[in-house]
């Protein structure tokens, strides 16, 4: 049996308050999309941004198969204690040789981890859907991105972006607004395949978290008014209950790579596939 370790970098307050909003905190939400997709798994949740949680060393993590990261209001920018115990965790994981995987603030982690630097977006954000992704030469090559189309819309929501990848990473996919959307990061005895955007959500998440942020879009000119926002998510919200719709597509001016749950978790899917492969020394 596979034991997957999910670790979520939300704090104490901010896991009730996405709870009172979507049911789940981010770490329940995802281990939940791994028990879909990996039912056999055993699944288990940390927090390694607490003061008080048990703090997992290099050998503590070897006995699972990989772990995952989270999205997270964090900002790995911040020298702040949640952080620095974020990516104390994070270097552990790198140093024990277990895979690992991470979307938004989980690919921010990985590479102020291993050395890279994160930063706030200048004057932007991306929120609801990332738009026309594209794989570079290597992207297009690598496993992590098997399968998907030539251009692709993904679930996003972010503020914060990898502005200079560290030491042994690659440069997967990329888009006009966020040049770093997905990378392969090898540091120490680890590898780590990270994207920007969130392929462990459902459309509906997206549409409770831009709901959230609704002031923020306004304030950020993604719309014009909070009723904007609002029509999206109940789009978002009508997709996730019929994705074969045309015209809720048309409407979002997505495909199949977004609307479809096997579409849209592609790279977790791929990188559960690819796990007997990735030696844990850092060679693949």
């Amino acid at each position: 049996m596979q034991r997957f370790l999910v670790a979520e970098s939300e704090s104490a307050d901010e896991r009730e308050a996405r709870r009172a909003h979507t049911g789940q905190s981010s770490g329940e939400s995802y281990a939940d999309t791994l028990r879909q997709m990996a039912p056999d798994a055993a699944i288990e949740i940390c927090q390694p941004a607490d003061a008080d949680t048990p703090v997992f060393s290099p050998d503590d993590l070897t006995g699972f198969d990989a772990v995952f990261l989270t999205g997270s209001p964090l900002h790995v920018y911040d020298d702040t204690p949640e952080v620095n115990r974020q990516l104390a965790f994070m270097r552990a994981v790198f140093a024990s040789g277990t895979p690992s995987f991470g979307s938004c603030a989980g690919l921010q982690v990985a590479t102020a981890a291993a050395g890279g630097r994160v930063r706030k977006m200048p004057e932007r954000m991306e929120a609801g859907l990332s738009r026309r992704i594209v794989a570079t030469g290597e992207g297009r090559a690598h496993s992590l991105l098997a399968g998907r189309a030539a251009t692709w819309d993904a679930p996003a929501i972010h503020g914060d972006e990898v502005e200079e990848l560290p030491p042994g990473a690659t440069l997967l996919a990329g888009n006009a607004v966020t040049r770093v959307q997905a990378a392969e990061i090898r540091h120490d005895k680890g590898v780590f395949w990270g994207v920007q955007y969130h392929p462990e959500l459902s459309l509906r998440e997206i549409a409770v978290a831009i709901r959230r942020q609704a002031a923020e879009l306004v304030e950020a000119g993604l719309a014009d008014e909070e009723g904007e926002v609002e029509e999206r998510a109940r789009v978002l919200d009508a997709l996730h209950d019929a994705p074969e719709r045309r015209s809720l597509r048309w409407r979002l001016g997505v495909d199949g790579e977004l609307a479809e749950t096997d579409a849209r978790r592609r790279e977790i899917g791929n990188f559960l596939r690819a796990l007997p492969t990735i030696d844990r020394r850092g060679a693949r």
